[in-house]
């Protein structure tokens, strides 16, 4: 075997002394330095100083510790190579380098032809061998007491696997630097002097000043408010915003035009950026397909083929947090095993699991697809809003229908039946709309609409928020009016409920009408005793009184009563709620007496119906309260409330809103019973409730904060008049 088979392609001689032998290099090509191999990208038009630009120039980083391998890592389109090759420049044009290597790291095969050309050209290596001139070029970067020691920087562009730099990394030395830019976030690139350096989107005001510069080079000026809505519109994502104002420039639109073409459902991302052959700044590859690579790479990890149904599932659902639970229930799960890619060679189970779906939520974080966090189950999935779209621009019109239904399944299982944590409910809420903007067609079928439509608006008035269930009811009655018909069964359900938010939401004389307009298309549909007539005729009792006509709703209400007994019996809930509505009746006609005779035994047959922890039994158990307050002792009927107010924190949860009326009555008798340091104690609760689940400016926070500051008033003046008294 020669010397050169056995030893490597560098031995190119031998000679033997006492039985040694020893290789030689060939002599060294004359480099001259400094020296630069790769082409670097030229700066793009308009380049934004970023926080990140500041954070690579850091020599050091916490605790002191040498910074010699950096790391950008973020989702495809941040602009991570413009930032590598601004920061590579910047250093190369100070003088700061004696060696710049730049390379396109997309696969193993460039980096070592990139390290092979390095070693050719510096050591003279044979090009032939790639792997033994790779080695010889890292070698070559390793400091060396015996050679003078080279400055050096190594730049690795798009990092498409941590795999391929098995043995290839540069070694840590005072005298070079590594940048790497990458769109994984595995642990494997991460460690003892490398630092990671996040890159994220565009902030608002970076956008604004990017549209801003890059529309004036070509003698364009635009409103701010729409340059800002714009940049919201594209998410902030630096080369959306690069290729959407060359759209505008070449296609000679205006803002609110383009905006509105955005908007468009029926217009593919791909339609409203430029084609490949007009891309600015040298860009590759449009928007659209910025994450392809990504998305083919994360469905080939194990589990295999999941990773491109899951994002889709994530594609139609809100883009700033996705509880948890709904990506690995049943409906999802479903989903996924229906949807899984075919990969050659492999079989797979029957059914998706739990644990499939959360290793493929890791692998498409791990490729900066998603941004997925333990830490808050609530919001635990976020998704840029471009993928999304670019995603869902991907699917026929079947498979979107499907995909609708299928994540509103899964959405409604995930639905608390008692919704104690009120995040968990507002991130349903927030996913709901989104996937009614997405595909409201497919929850408003010939046979009815998606029982989660119903669900969320609950949700929402029940957490207090009745003017947004207003809202989301009266959609639902426009669109089912419009598709279904007035009679249809989901209309007439879908009017009940905007009747009684509109009542909660404090339209009395509204939810009357409602209720009236209701009560005749159902007598006409379902005849008199239907429960469904019941129903509404206990809306128009109801709200009749809230309107102010006391005498006529109780009148009223005790022959609807002796209807609902004879038709649905003495124990039915709707016979139970009709005495509930005829106590408040007569508390709130004047007799504060029979209202409390009144709530007693309803109390006990609602705990025997329903349940001693059920919201509705609790209500009757306040309501109880209250009027036996009415008629006695404030501090008793304070004393009573306490032990109440924590049952219902722990049954419905802190922020629910049958808490927050509990609270007002606490806080009534304590004022009553003269108690003004309790009393200002649960007005500030019940102000910091108001706020944090109605926002600082309704009604109900405003009054409360106002009830809080008179209260704490009051309790200073006690104090001082005690300390006159003492």
């Amino acid at each position: 075997m020669s010397a050169r088979a056995r030893h490597g392609s560098l031995a190119v001689g031998y000679v033997a002394e006492g039985g040694q032998v020893a290789y030689y290099a060939p002599p060294r090509p004359s480099v001259s330095w400094p020296h630069q191999i790769g082409v670097l990208p030229r700066q793009a038009d308009c380049f934004q100083d970023r926080s990140a630009v500041a954070q690579l120039e850091q020599a050091v980083v916490g605790g002191g510790t040498a910074v010699l391998c950096q790391v950008l890592a973020g989702m495809g389109g941040v602009g991570k190579t413009q930032l590598a090759a601004h920061h590579a420049r910047t250093r190369w044009q100070a003088g700061n380098l004696d060696l710049l290597l730049w390379i396109t790291a997309a696969t193993r095969t460039a980096i070592l032809s990139a390290y092979t050309q390095a070693a050719a050209e510096i050591l003279g290596a044979d090009a032939t061998d790639p792997e033994q001139a790779a080695r010889a070029f890292l070698a070559w970067l390793e400091p060396n007491p015996d050679r003078p020691g080279r400055r050096w920087m190594i730049v690795l562009d798009d990092l498409a696997d941590p795999a391929d730099l098995r043995g290839l990394w540069p070694p840590a030395s005072q005298l070079g630097r590594t940048l790497i830019s990458t769109r994984r976030r595995d642990a494997a690139l991460t460690g003892p002097g490398r630092h990671l350096v996040p890159v994220g989107l565009f902030t608002p005001d970076e956008s604004a000043v990017y549209l801003t510069t890059t529309l004036a080079a070509h003698e364009r000026e635009e409103p701010a408010d729409q340059l800002a809505a714009l940049a919201a519109d594209l998410g902030h994502l630096p080369l959306a915003l690069s290729q959407a104002a060359a759209y505008l420039i070449d296609a000679d639109l205006d803002c609110a035009a383009y905006r509105a073409l955005l908007a468009d459902r029926a217009r593919t991302l791909t339609d409203l950026l430029p084609d490949p052959s007009a891309l600015p700044d040298d860009q590759p590859a449009p928007v659209a397909a910025a994450w392809s690579l990504s998305i083919d790479r994360a469905d080939r990890l194990p589990p295999a083929g999941l990773a491109r149904p899951l994002l889709h599932l994530a594609a139609v659902l809100d883009p700033n947090g996705i509880p948890a639970s709904v990506l690995d229930n049943s409906p999802a799960l479903d989903y996924l095993t229906e949807y899984r890619a075919p990969t050659t060679g492999q079989a797979y189970p029957d059914q998706v699991t739990t644990e499939d779906a959360a290793r493929v939520l890791r692998t498409l974080h791990r490729l900066s697809l998603i941004d997925h966090t333990l830490r808050n189950p609530q919001q635990a999935v976020r998704v840029h809003q471009l993928i999304q779209r670019t995603t869902r621009d991907t699917l026929t019109p079947q498979h979107h229908h499907r995909l609708a239904q299928a994540a509103a399944d899964a959405l409604i299982a995930a639905w608390p039946d008692i919704e104690r944590d009120t995040a968990l409910a507002q991130a349903l809420c927030a996913n709901t709309d989104a996937l009614a903007r997405h595909a409201e067609d497919a929850l408003y079928q010939d046979s009815g609409v998606h029982p989660l439509l119903f669900r969320a608006g609950a949700s929402l008035g029940h957490a207090g928020q009745a003017d947004a269930a207003v809202h989301h009811f009266q959609r639902m009655v426009d669109v089912t009016q419009e598709r279904l018909g007035r009679d249809h069964p989901d209309c007439l359900e879908s009017r009940e409920s905007l009747a009684f938010w509109r009542g909660e939401a404090r339209d009395r004389a509204g939810a009357a009408a409602a209720y009236r307009e209701l009560l005749a298309d159902r007598e006409r549909l379902l005849g008199p005793e239907h429960p469904d007539t019941l129903a509404a005729r206990v809306g128009v009792v109801f709200y009749t009184a809230e309107a102010g006509n006391w005498a006529d709703a109780l009148a009223a209400s005790r022959q609807l009563l002796a209807d609902h007994e004879r038709t649905l019996g003495l124990d039915h809930p709707a016979t139970l709620n009709v005495r509930n509505v005829i106590a408040d009746l007569q508390g709130n006609s004047g007799d504060a007496a029979g209202a409390a005779v009144a709530f007693e035994p309803l109390f006990r047959d609602f705990q025997r119906a329903v349940g001693p922890d059920d919201s509705y039994t609790l209500s009757i158990q306040r309501q109880l309260f209250f009027w036996r307050g009415m008629l006695g002792d404030a501090a008793d009927a304070a004393a009573a409330f306490e032990p109440l107010l924590q049952t219902m924190r722990r049954t419905l949860g802190a922020d629910h809103s049958q808490v927050r009326v509990t609270l007002n009555n606490l806080a009534y008798f304590r004022g009553k019973a003269g108690d003004a340091a309790g009393t200002a104690t649960a007005y500030e609760e019940l102000a910091a409730a108001c706020e944090r689940m109605l926002g600082p400016e309704h009604p109900d926070t405003l009054a409360a904060k106002s009830d809080f500051a008179s209260w704490q008033k009051r309790t200073g003046e006690s104090s001082v008049h005690q300390s006159t008294d003492s």
